[in-house]
Parts: C-alpha cells; structure tokens; sequence
C-alpha cells in the first residue's frame, strides 16, 4: 500500500517481531506460576476507514454480564473447536456481537498475544472493515456498539495509569478515556501495545 494510505503505520505495526502484554504489566510485584494453563481467544480490531481518519469500532458489555459488566471491549472471545484458530474466533465472535459480516473484513495482521487476569490468552487480530455496516448488537451481551478516533488510542500521551484494590492488592493498569467511555484494563492494553508500536521510531 502507499505511504498515503491511512492503513499503511497499521502494517508497519504488526510485524512478527511484536512483543505480548499482559494485565500484569504494569504490576511487577505479581509473579504468574509457569505451569499455569491459558485459554486461547481471539479479539477484532475493527478500522472503518472515515473521512476524517481511521475509527475503531468498540462494544459496551451489558452491565447484567456476570463478568466485565459494563467494560468497554472488542468484540472476540475464546477459540471455540470449530473455529479457524484466534482469527476465525474473532471474526465469528465479531458477526455475532456486532452484526459484522466476516466477508466484510479484511485481515491486516495481527499483535502478540496478551494474558488476562482471567487465563485467557487473547490475540488481537487487526482487520480493515471494507463497506460501512450497520451494527447489531447481541441482545444480552453487548449494550452498544461505538466507533472512537483510531488516532485517539494510538496517541501515548492520552493513556493515564490508575490503580484499585484487586484480590486484596493495589493494581494498576492503563486507561484511555474517550467522552463517556472508560477504556481501561486489557482492552487499554492491547490499544497501548499498538500505539507503543506505531509511534516507535
């Protein structure tokens, strides 16, 4: 693609030398067992190319869920046995949650997993969504489905780190407010590992 293209950092980006992340990261008093067991999983970032630049379609969970209520997330979830590894589980995930047709979505690429506090190792699959869609949310599930400036998440200097008690222990953890959206936990992560690598020199 030429230089031009607004995709073109994003490629830059997911070369095979990515590093993974982790909730932990930021909590260096936390000391994860080698032998612990992780679930795969798959999530989509989703660009919609705008006139006014790239936009990153995101969900709100519903705030009924018995885990993550109300987080603000990709749409993904675990591997299932019929799914084409972490890329088909997000691809799939993505049409059930969201209404986004896999057809619709062109693989870019992908960054090193990340681990979740709740053993899930999650790849975050990058793919450019070709044709404007019209969202459907998973009744139950997903309480709304929003786009955010792409260059908004991608910009270090607008992540903060906050912390709470977890398990008896402070944590801390990354956060990248956008209006009313409170972007935190391994979704912030995972958006800070790509900013991290897209404004490298």
């Amino acid at each position: 693609m030429p230089l031009t293209d607004p995709f073109a950092p994003v490629l830059r980006a997911l070369g095979p030398d990515s590093a993974g992340s982790s909730d932990f990261d930021l909590n260096p008093d936390v000391t994860l067992p080698p032998n612990r067991k992780l679930r795969d999983a798959g999530v989509l970032i989703a660009l919609l190319d705008d006139p006014d630049g790239l936009r990153l379609v995101l969900t709100k969970r519903n705030s009924a869920l018995k885990h993550h209520p109300g987080q603000i997330a990709f749409p993904g979830g675990k591997v299932d046995p019929g799914d084409d590894g972490p890329v088909g589980a997000a691809l799939r995930e993505s049409r059930e949650e969201i209404g986004l047709d896999p057809a619709n979505v062109k693989i870019l690429g992908a960054l090193a997993p990340h681990e979740t506090v709740t053993s899930f190792n999650v790849t975050p699959v990058v793919g450019r969504v070709l044709r404007p869609f019209t969202p459907v949310p998973e009744a139950g599930e997903v309480d709304e489905v929003f786009t955010v400036p792409f260059a908004h998440v991608t910009d270090p200097a607008n992540y903060q780190i906050q912390s709470r008690l977890w398990r008896g222990s402070k944590r801390s953890y990354f956060v990248v407010p956008y209006g009313p959206y409170y972007i935190w936990g391994a979704t912030a992560r995972i958006l800070r590992a790509l900013a991290d690598r897209m404004t490298a020199p």
